[in-house]
Order: C-alpha cells, then structure tokens, then sequence
C-alpha cells in the first residue's frame, strides 16, 4: 500500500527529471553561442566579453524579442 510520502517522492522525482532537459538545451545553446562569440573576436578580450555574453545569452535573447514586440 502506497503511503502518502511514497506519492511525493514519486512526484518530486518526476519533476526532477523533467528539468534534465532543459539543462541539456542551456548547454548545447552555452556552447554554440560560446564558439561563435569567440570565433568572431579580433583580440583575446573581445573573445573574453564573448564567452561572458555566451553565459548570459538566453537574457539576451528575451530582451530583443520583448522590445521587438513592443512590450
């Protein structure tokens, strides 16, 4: 018989599980903005501030789209 902890443990590691995903998407999207950032920097602190703007580009990229929306 399933008690009342057995159902919450089982839907905290659903929950858990469902956010792996999203981990992996941040970083494959880490990496390819880190390489394209980097690859066009002319000199090593440009190719800095690029890896600094990989880290931060899902902000970034919400912004744009909310002030090409108007919003």
């Amino acid at each position: 018989m399933k008690t009342m902890n057995d159902e919450k443990n089982c839907n905290r590691n659903r929950n858990h599980q469902a956010n792996a995903t999203g981990g992996a998407v941040y970083g494959l999207g880490l990496a390819g903005a880190a390489i394209y950032f980097i690859s066009h920097a002319a000199t090593f602190w440009l190719g800095v501030l690029g890896f600094l703007k990989a880290l931060v580009w899902p902000a970034i990229l919400v912004y744009e789209l909310l002030k090409m929306l108007g919003a």
